[in-house]
């Protein structure tokens, strides 16, 4: 590693965190990954950067991550390990508070027992859970509806608690919708089972998969399905490199959404992806789902006074690079693999 400060990125093999990787390498930051190997995909971090360490382990093992931090002299954590589907929380409340809590409390106290005082924490909008108003600003009442938004909440006030007692600096971006691909560079979404809009979308079009299932016409919106803001994860990862960098020798950043301002419904989407694909995308419509918001669309105030950050990619191209990157890797990754031991 140099004299260069090195990243830690937990959850680097997984789909926002590859795309994280690679804009720390782009930025001239080294980047270990750290993964667990349950979801991610090794083939991912050999594309975010050829000379990038990845270690396979558990975020809570405290012997492992002072290690790393001595090894590579760390400098920074970035935290996006950890279990994310909110229905599958829903059902394993148990499983989410140990990932997410559990996990992140430990890699914590190994981090600031090793000197490391900067971290930036994957966080999300489930945290706030049916808002009061929209665009949604980081005071709104936090109110999440899932044990997923639940943990979410949790870890950030044991971020703000730990500045206050031990002077950690940190920033939790709080993501809303992301999405899209990079075929340049072969970084793309493939999750096992998938469960977002566009890719369900984009397969759906392409014939991969079963017509799609719209799960509600008769919200209080234009046309009657739900609203959300889709930023794209070009545009999530460069907001990490804007935090690490305001977070270097500045002060404690908090709470940051992630979002565009604007919201496309989901049947905006469908046509979205019809455009970029070519095709229709075959679906009928269901009964709504429980818990779903009619809108959710996130101020982008904040990010862009304190990161100077703003999003550069629309939907359309979200969905374009989506659908390319499809075309090319119809399977996804060659395999279905987490980080290996380096």
């Amino acid at each position: 590693m140099g004299d260069a400060r090195a990243i830690l990125v937990t959850g680097g093999a997984g789909y926002i965190g590859s795309f994280v990787v690679r804009a720390c390498v782009r930025s001239g930051m080294p980047a270990v990954v750290l993964d667990d190997a349950s979801t991610g995909h090794l083939e991912a971090v050999r594309r975010a950067g050829s000379d990038v360490a990845a270690v396979r382990g558990h975020v809570g093992d405290q012997a492992l991550v002072r290690a790393l931090v001595t090894e590579h002299r760390i400098t920074a954590c970035v935290h996006l390990a950890g279990s994310s589907r909110v229905g599958e929380s829903t059902g394993n409340p148990l499983k989410y508070f140990q990932n997410n809590v559990a996990e992140g409390v430990g890699l914590l106290e190994a981090l600031l027992g090793a000197g490391v005082r900067q971290f930036v924490f994957s966080s999300s909008a489930a945290v706030y859970g049916p808002p009061a108003q929209v665009p949604i600003v980081e005071d709104a009442a936090l109110r999440p509806i899932s044990p997923y938004g639940d943990t979410k909440m949790v870890l950030e006030r044991v971020l703000e608690r730990l500045h206050e007692a031990h002077g950690l600096r940190y920033a939790a971006l709080r993501y809303f919708n992301a999405a899209g691909a990079d075929p340049e560079s072969g970084l793309g979404e493939d999750h096992d089972p998938e469960t977002h809009l566009i890719p369900l979308a984009v397969d759906a079009a392409m014939g991969q998969r079963p017509p799609l299932t719209v799960f509600g016409d008769d919200y209080p919106t234009p046309d009657g399905t739900c609203i959300r803001d889709y930023v794209d994860v070009r545009d999530v990862a460069t907001a990490h490199v804007a935090a690490l960098a305001a977070l270097e020798g500045g002060p404690s950043l908090g709470a940051i959404n992630l979002g565009t301002g604007r919201g496309h419904s989901v049947m905006e989407v469908l046509r979205a992806v019809t455009a970029g694909v070519g095709r229709p995308v075959p679906h009928s419509v269901g009964p709504r789902r429980a818990g779903d918001p009619p809108v959710l669309v996130a101020s982008g105030e904040r990010a862009r006074t304190v990161l100077g950050w703003a999003p550069r990619y629309a939907l359309a191209d979200s969905v374009a690079a989506a659908a390319a990157w499809r075309r090319a890797w119809p399977r996804g990754y060659p395999a279905h693999t987490g980080a290996a031991e380096s």
